[in-house]
């Protein structure tokens, strides 16, 4: 045991994201034996209302009473710390936060402060439509000086299509789609795309990708492991080169 806080996650954001964020969790501990991981609670409820549908107004379910009955569950289990795998559900941050008094891993926020110190100036989004309409990750962005990119009409309904369609369906995502949404937003002057949807995560997990590339999942598991953990000093930085 590491003696460090115990981290709650509020996952089925969708499953297999959930499951991703844990081996992120795991590898990038400073671990040598099983007994010094971490030691995390996982509520995977799949069944919490989609996060897009509601935010865009085409669903009356909100997802909120379902992530906050589970949070509730992880606080009662010992949870000191909670996260959530999800890029969209973070529209309901600060209403969870309050709520269930315990802090929660912003990841916008960590991304953003991430880049900064990475002195970039201009990134593209690729996300959800929920995301970005929202308009909370290009906020917390413009907080920090930086500008956010995104994609076109055309090329917005390519990233839903891989999301909704392809990764969410079961399915490997067509990488042709892509590589034509992030050449779009790499032309318009991005540094560095954000993979700002933790099912485009597994992009990254399944595909070797070229330079400029930032995964918010994995922003959100350095978070983690540095909040209640150690982390293995190779997973310091996350851009690809």
């Amino acid at each position: 045991m590491t003696g460090g806080k115990k981290l709650g996650v509020i996952g089925g954001l969708g499953p297999m994201a959930t499951a991703y964020f844990m081996e992120l969790l795991t590898r990038m501990s400073d671990a040598k034996t099983d007994q010094e991981h971490m030691e995390v609670i996982i509520y995977s409820k799949p069944s919490i209302p989609d996060r897009t549908g509601y935010i865009l107004g085409k669903s009356e379910k909100s997802p909120l009473p379902d992530m906050l009955s589970v949070g509730e569950k992880l606080r009662t289990a010992g949870a000191e710390l909670l996260a959530m795998p999800c890029i969209t559900a973070h529209y309901f941050y600060e209403e969870l936060e309050k709520r269930l008094g315990v802090p929660v891993i912003n990841g916008l926020s960590e991304t953003a402060s991430y880049l900064a110190g990475e002195k970039k100036t201009c990134v593209g989004i690729l996300a959800t439509d929920g995301t970005i309409r929202s308009g909370v990750l290009q906020n917390m962005l413009r907080e920090r000086g930086i500008r956010s990119i995104v994609p076109e009409e055309d090329s917005q309904k390519k990233v839903m299509a891989m999301v909704y369609d392809e990764i969410k369906a079961g399915h490997r995502a067509d990488m042709e789609k892509f590589e034509q949404v992030s050449g779009e937003l790499f032309r318009r002057g991005a540094q560095v795309i954000l993979l700002a949807c933790t099912e485009l995560s597994l992009i990254k997990k399944e595909h070797p990708l070229p330079a400029g590339y930032l995964d918010i999942l994995e922003v959100m598991a350095l978070a983690a492991v540095e909040k209640c953990h150690r982390v293995r000093v190779e997973f310091r930085h996350l851009i690809t080169e």
